[in-house]
This record gives C-alpha cells, sequence and structure tokens, in this order.
C-alpha cells in the first residue's frame, strides 16, 4: 500500500490527512475514517481509528483519515462540531473526487457523532461504521432515516455508552444494522484492539456487494 500525505482544502484552510492506496487496483469502495474528540487528544493516529483503517488497507480499500481544524497540521481552530462536520464533508468530497468510488464511512466516539451524520445524508455513502457511540454526548436520530448498511461496535464497559442506552438507541433504527459488542473493554477497547479491527473487516468484505449496486 501506498500512503499518501494530503492537504485537503477545508472551510477553516488546510486539512492534514493520511491517504492509503493500491496503486493500479480496482476496488469495489472506499473508505473515510473520523477521529475522536479533538479537545480531549482525539486525532488521525488514534489507536481505534489506525486500526478501522488498517482494516480497509489490508482489504485494499483505499482508505483515507485526517485531522479535524486546529488539530496536528489541520487550519483553524475548534468548531464545536458544526465545524468538524463540515470538515467531514471537505474529506469526503476530496476521497470522491480522487477515486469516483462509492464510500464507507466510520467514526470514533466523537467521530461517529460528526461523522455519521454526514455519511447518513450524502448519497455517496454507501455504508457507515460507528464505535463507541455516546448516546448522552451526541444526537443521532438521523440514523431513524438510514437504510443504509449500518455496523457498531462498543465495549460492554464502556463509561460514555453503557449498553442500556445504546440497546435503547439502536433498537429504534431501521435495518440493515450489525451490533457487535466486545466484551469487558472501556470505550477505547484497551486490550481488544485486534478484536475491533477483525469485526471491521469482516463488516467490509460483507458488504462488497452493496458497494456495487450503490456504484
Amino acid at each position: 500500500m501506498k500512503i499518501e500525505r494530503v492537504l485537503i482544502p477545508g472551510p477553516a484552510g488546510a486539512i492534514e490527512a493520511l491517504l492509503e492506496y493500491q496503486p493500479g487496483d480496482s476496488p469495489e469502495f472506499a473508505a473515510l475514517v473520523c477521529h475522536p474528540h479533538p479537545l480531549y487528544g482525539g486525532t488521525m493516529h488514534n489507536k481505534v481509528v489506525f486500526r478501522v483503517s488498517k482494516a480497509a488497507a489490508e482489504e485494499k480499500i483505499p482508505v483515507l483519515r485526517f485531522n479535524y481544524r486546529g488539530v496536528g497540521k489541520s487550519e483553524g481552530k475548534y468548531g464545536e462540531g458544526t465545524g468538524e462536520t463540515d470538515d467531514v464533508r471537505a474529506a469526503l468530497e476530496n476521497l470522491c473526487a480522487r477515486f469516483s468510488l462509492p464510500v464507507v464511512l466510520a467514526g470514533f466516539s466523537f467521530g461517529a457523532g460528526v461523522g455519521l451524520r454526514v455519511g447518513a445524508e450524502d448519497p455517496r455513502v454507501f455504508a457507515l461504521i460507528g464505535l463507541g457511540l455516546a448516546p448522552a454526548r451526541h444526537d443521532y436520530s438521523f440514523l431513524r432515516q438510514s437504510r443504509k448498511p449500518k455496523l457498531f461496535i462498543q465495549g460492554t464497559l464502556d463509561q460514555f455508552g453503557p449498553r442500556a442506552e445504546v440497546e435503547k438507541l439502536l433498537a429504534d433504527l431501521p435495518p440493515p444494522q450489525t451490533v457487535r459488542w466486545v466484551e469487558g473493554v472501556d470505550h477505547f477497547f484497551t486490550g481488544k484492539l485486534g478484536e475491533v479491527e477483525e469485526v471491521v473487516r469482516t463488516f467490509l468484505r460483507e458488504i462488497r456487494g452493496a458497494a456495487h449496486v450503490a456504484g
């Protein structure tokens, strides 16, 4: 896989990103991965984001991860969630312009809150992956209208997304959806990142047919 450092034009200035892809391949779709909260140390190098990106790259899926405004070399400053949602849109636009492929959009924690909103609304995104949902901190009501394939991965001891709250949220969402509970881990999937990576990889294999329909 080739790793390319990218500067994406964004609404608050340049957005720092990493693009991994296999030159010469003909992939069915691409992937965009959104990192956790920028005010609490979240970057595109977060361990969960890295594992999701690694799963995509090993399936020979072009994958883009990026830093929100004010993180790393990305210009601007924290945008209260609204600005970061616009950053997701800019990253998606760049990825689609580069590859002209359907996209699976993944987000971890804060990244799920801002990223999945964009993915649910944009017709170029055909599947969604949410990790570490936090219903008390984010409004996921937009997912109630989405019939795109969805994967949710949650730790059974997640301090920001208690199981009862997450199950209540997911019960209101339309199919298709896959839910994977990772036993005995916290919000950051400590000690079980390999399991998270494998769950993502399996889902990516399963949705290849849906990508053909979306494309």
